[in-house]
C-alpha cells in the first residue's frame, strides 16, 4: 500500500511541476517512464500508466483534442467507422501527434486491417519510441498473423518499458512455450 501511495504521489508532483506541452513531447513523460520502469507492484504502474495515457491523448490544439475525444468516445462505444473518420482528421491536422496514429492503428486493428495497422503502429513508433501500447498491438497483430519471433519480440520489448504491464508476461510465456514445442 505504501508503494501505491507514493506512486500516486509521484503523479501528483510530475503533474504540478512541470508545465504542460502535449503528447508525446511532455517533459513529464520522462519522468513517468522512469518511474515506470523503476516500479514495484502492478498497482504502481497502472497509476503510472494511466498518467502516461492522458499525457499522450493531450494535444496544445483545441479542435484536435476535441476531434480525438470524440474518436475515443465513438470507439469505447463501438462506433468503428465514426471513430476512424475522427482519427483520420486528427492525423491530418497534427500529423505529429503519436497517439493519433496510435488510436487509428488501434481501429485498424479492430476492424482485422492488420497492414494498415501494422502502418500505423510504425508511424507511432517513430514519433514515441517508448509506445508500449503500440509494441503490445505489433504484439498481438503478428501473434494473429502467425508471426510468433516477431510477436515475442515486440512483446518483450514492450515489457522492457512498462515491466507490469498488464497480459505482456502472459503473451510472453504462451509464445516461449509455443516456440519450444515447435523445437521438438
Amino acid at each position: 500500500m505504501k508503494n501505491a501511495s507514493l506512486s500516486v504521489i509521484f503523479s501528483f508532483v510530475v503533474f504540478v511541476s512541470l508545465p504542460l506541452q502535449a503528447g508525446q513531447e511532455d517533459k513529464r513523460l520522462d519522468l513517468l517512464f522512469a518511474g515506470l520502469a523503476k516500479s514495484n507492484t502492478a498497482q504502481e504502474a497502472k497509476s503510472i500508466e494511466n498518467s502516461i495515457w492522458q499525457i499522450w491523448i493531450e494535444n496544445k490544439n483545441p479542435p484536435v483534442s476535441r476531434i480525438m475525444n470524440f474518436g475515443i468516445n465513438s470507439m469505447n462505444a463501438g462506433a468503428l467507422k465514426a471513430a476512424l473518420r475522427a482519427f483520420n482528421e486528427v492525423i491530418e491536422m497534427d500529423p505529429k501527434f503519436a497517439e493519433g496514429w496510435n488510436k487509428r492503428a488501434t481501429i485498424y486493428y479492430l476492424l482485422q486491417d492488420y497492414p494498415a495497422s501494422v502502418k500505423d503502429i510504425a508511424q507511432t513508433l517513430r514519433l514515441e519510441p517508448r509506445h508500449f501500447g503500440a509494441l503490445s498491438g505489433l504484439g498481438l497483430i503478428n501473434a494473429a498473423l502467425g508471426r510468433h519471433r516477431a510477436a515475442l519480440k515486440a512483446f518483450e520489448q514492450a515489457s522492457t518499458i512498462h515491466p507490469q504491464m498488464s497480459g505482456v508476461q502472459q503473451h510472453i510465456k504462451m509464445i516461449k512455450e509455443f516456440l519450444k514445442g515447435e523445437k521438438t
